[in-house]
């Protein structure tokens, strides 16, 4: 089953037990699909929006959230900082588990070899293989200084 099809479900789900904040999530993210679906037709892409791309959209959700929740946990709106984690969760149901630390390193260190990768030049290249491959499995803000420690 893909992407949107589970979400589709979960919504449906949703709506039946009558969750409101797990629906008006689940309602976020088909919103963010459809988003990237008009953006694509505009720049004469594909209608529909593959599983990838789901994945990418799913992870900035969970980004953009967190960096809310810790901007409300600073500004003393512990409520509204819940309810950011509370949407982190659902989202997460969606994305793949997460990789280990030891997993990243193994990860990073066969992308440099499958590239050939040599210097810093290379590093687009790097980050490339390791975004088609673990979409959603790291975060890339966090893999990028370790990509450019070792290829310095």
């Amino acid at each position: 089953m893909d992407m949107r099809t589970r979400i589709m479900a979960a919504l449906k789900v949703a709506m039946k037990d009558r969750d409101a904040k797990r629906l008006s999530t689940l309602r976020l993210i088909s919103a963010a699909i459809k988003d990237k679906e008009i953006a694509s037709r505009g720049e004469g892409g594909e209608e529909l929006v593959g599983d990838s791309e789901v994945l990418a959209i799913l992870g900035k959700m969970v980004k953009q959230r967190q960096e809310s929740a810790r901007a409300y946990e600073e500004g003393g709106r512990l409520d509204l900082a819940e309810q950011e984690l509370s949407e982190i969760g659902v989202i997460e149901e969606f994305l793949p588990q997460q990789l280990s630390q030891k997993q990243i390193t193994a990860a990073v260190d066969e992308a440099i070899a499958s590239t050939g990768a040599s210097s810093i030049r290379d590093m687009g290249k790097v980050m490339g293989v390791l975004k088609e491959r673990y979409t959603g499995q790291m975060d890339f803000g966090a893999v990028g200084p370790m990509v450019k420690d070792r290829l310095v």
